[in-house]
């Protein structure tokens, strides 16, 4: 996802004394790591601003990046050489992230004097929980109703313009931003590392995330999708004052090591360098949530005949796992690439086939792109689908069906076990990740290609034929491949209430 930092040798780092403030180019923002006796470009030829050379391509080597985003929080001392760096974090305290405009003179000139878009994620750092993050923050939302995983510090922030947090987007906020004006955004994190680590013995290892920035311009149509650039950073996050602990504790294991073993560490930077990375998907599976409280719809369809009415276009279904096979072409292993946050790298790939891809061991990953987009890589190389948390089946219930149950009972009686023909009921897999009625609610219009809207309310038939209204605590105790007939009732305004029986 990330690249990892060539780092300065620690005599570099001393003797350059990078101590104050950048120069008067980078607007007065605050200490940085560059001294006033630098200009723009010499700060930036320094090795702590330079990518690992294995992992650019190699007409991006001596690439100058847009902007430029610095956290404000010490790098642990505690990561080998080549490693990406790590910083430490404390739940819900304020961090200054710095917006710089690192743009040549000339370079982007359509975004003078215009505003630019920045969306900033904390997301998982180990492929494991990214192929599970929906669950993960579903469960976090459950345990922590009404709080959000990360906000904005608005009283904090300087020169952010209409900050915005989408209310079913925990891990996401965003604003816009003038490039050549002064921006600070001071974050917040809420969730702490060890909230996702399975529970053991006690004492576990807390998991790491990542803080990433994506910032757009605007298209013709005055939407900020044209994508500019992607930076982000690794970190962990700790219940107040156990990043400053956790800090301190590296800090004295390295001061008890050998200086040949100190050798092996990069050094603590004051500040954390926001690396450039991947562009995040823009389809999320927040994008496709419904609202909790759905209105009525005027489209209509025939929920007795299973068919949706040919006015009403369903949403395409989310896409399939997209496994790399052998027998791919270098042309879609280049394909492959873009769709799965590997654009950076197809130079690299370019006259690779599926097999030579698939050939790759972990090493050669890791040596070619990097630790992060490396195990990334290799991780979505040998890739497999994750399970549904829920399978259910249904039928749908009609008029046709019920004729066929009496024909069923009226043969009965005149064969024998073996002559029936019995009749054939087609069921469909429904797979569920949030267990909740409003996930539920968009499958089964999904199934029978409708809008959510035009479904009022979903019931499960009781003992005595009562109408139990369906809730999340419901349908987190159904059990594995239980299987339904959908039956209807129909108001007014093509609204339908669903039984379950």
């Amino acid at each position: 996802m990330a690249w990892a930092l060539k780092l300065p040798l620690a005599d570099e780092v001393i003797e350059s004394g990078l101590v104050q403030d950048f120069d008067a180019s980078l607007s007065g923002i605050g200490q940085e790591l560059g001294a006033g006796a630098y200009s723009m470009s010499d700060v930036l030829a320094l090795p702590i601003f330079k990518q690992e050379e294995s992992s650019l391509p190699p007409d991006n080597e001596n690439k100058i990046l847009p902007f430029q985003y610095v956290l404000c929080a010490a790098t642990s001392p505690a990561v080998k050489l080549h490693d990406e760096t790590l910083t430490y974090l404390n739940q819900g305290q304020s961090y200054e992230i710095r917006m710089l405009d690192n743009r040549k003179l000339g370079e982007l000139p359509e975004i003078n004097g215009k505003l630019v878009k920045s969306i900033f994620r904390v997301v998982f750092h180990d492929r494991r929980l990214q192929y599970t993050e929906h669950q993960q923050l579903e469960g976090w939302r459950w345990n922590r109703p009404g709080d959000r995983i990360l906000d904005i510090d608005i009283p904090m922030s300087v020169g952010i313009i209409d900050p915005r947090a989408n209310p079913t987007q925990l891990n996401t906020v965003e604003f816009l931003w003038d490039p050549a004006k002064r921006t600070s955004v001071f974050i917040q994190v809420h969730c702490i590392s060890t909230e996702f680590t399975m529970r053991k013995h006690g004492g576990e290892k807390g998991v790491p995330f990542r803080v990433q920035i994506d910032t757009f311009k605007e298209n013709e149509n005055g939407e900020y999708t044209e994508h500019l650039h992607s930076a982000s950073c690794q970190i962990k996050v700790f219940k107040p004052k156990g990043a400053d602990r956790k800090q301190k504790t590296d800090r004295e294991k390295m001061e008890k090591r050998t200086p040949h073993e100190k050798e092996k560490y990069q050094p603590s930077y004051e500040t954390t360098i926001l690396t450039e990375c991947s562009p995040w998907p823009e389809i999320t599976y927040v994008n496709n949530s419904p609202s909790p409280g759905f209105n009525s719809s005027h489209s209509s369809f025939s929920l007795g005949e299973g068919n949706g009415s040919p006015n009403h276009q369903p949403e395409p279904p989310p896409p399939v796992t997209d496994n790399l096979l052998p027998t791919t072409t270098p042309q879609e292993a280049q394909q492959w690439l873009h769709r799965n946050r590997f654009s950076t790298f197809t130079r690299l790939f370019t006259n690779f086939s599926g097999a030579d891809l698939l050939k790759l061991t972990r090493d050669d990953v890791i040596q070619i792109c990097g630790p992060a987009d490396g195990i990334r890589l290799f991780n979505a190389l040998k890739g497999r689908m994750v399970r549904p948390r829920l399978t259910i089946y249904v039928c749908q219930e009609s008029l046709q069906l019920r004729e066929q149950q009496q024909q069923q009972q009226q043969q009965q009686q005149k064969h024998e076990d073996g002559d029936s023909n019995g009749t054939f009921f087609v069921y469909h897999a429904i797979y569920l990740e949030e267990l909740t009625a409003v996930e539920l609610t968009e499958k089964i219009a999904q199934l029978f290609s409708i809008s959510p809207r035009q479904i009022s309310q979903i019931y499960k038939q009781g003992p005595t034929g009562i109408h139990v209204l369906i809730s999340d605590e419901m349908i987190q105790n159904f059990q594995e491949e239980a299987c339904f007939i959908l039956d209807t009732m129909k108001e007014t305004n093509d609204s339908y209430h669903i039984i379950l029986k």
